[in-house]
């Protein structure tokens, strides 16, 4: 399998992939609708409401962390996390460049 030529690509572009990434996975997808429901930092309870063991999601938490959807501030013995906002507009307007024209003149359905 070949290398993916990157310099063929708009930052914009490679920049909305890793963040379609981060969420390509449903886990990921619940723990974010789940942040922005609660609007504060929130340690244990992800567990709790995501169902899935400590261990998971705290991979699905790396992933988010890591492209920038969510932040993390230790408290204690434990990680807090929320979303992060001074990324969200940013990342909001990136998936906000996708949206259909009004009229799409293409294969009739």
């Amino acid at each position: 399998m070949g290398l993916v030529k990157t310099e063929f690509y708009k930052q914009e572009d490679l920049q909305l992939a890793e963040l379609a990434k981060a969420l390509a996975h449903p886990a990921r997808v619940a723990i974010v609708k789940f942040l922005i429901k609660e609007q504060t930092c929130v340690c244990r309870a992800i567990v709790d409401e995501i169902g899935l063991a400590q261990a998971t999601i705290s991979q699905h938490l790396k992933v988010l962390k890591n492209s920038g959807l969510i932040q993390g501030t230790i408290e204690g013995t434990s990680v807090c996390y929320c979303i992060d906002a001074n990324h969200w507009d940013k990342i909001s307007n990136l998936f906000q460049n996708l949206q259909s024209p009004n009229s799409i003149q293409c294969c009739s359905s």
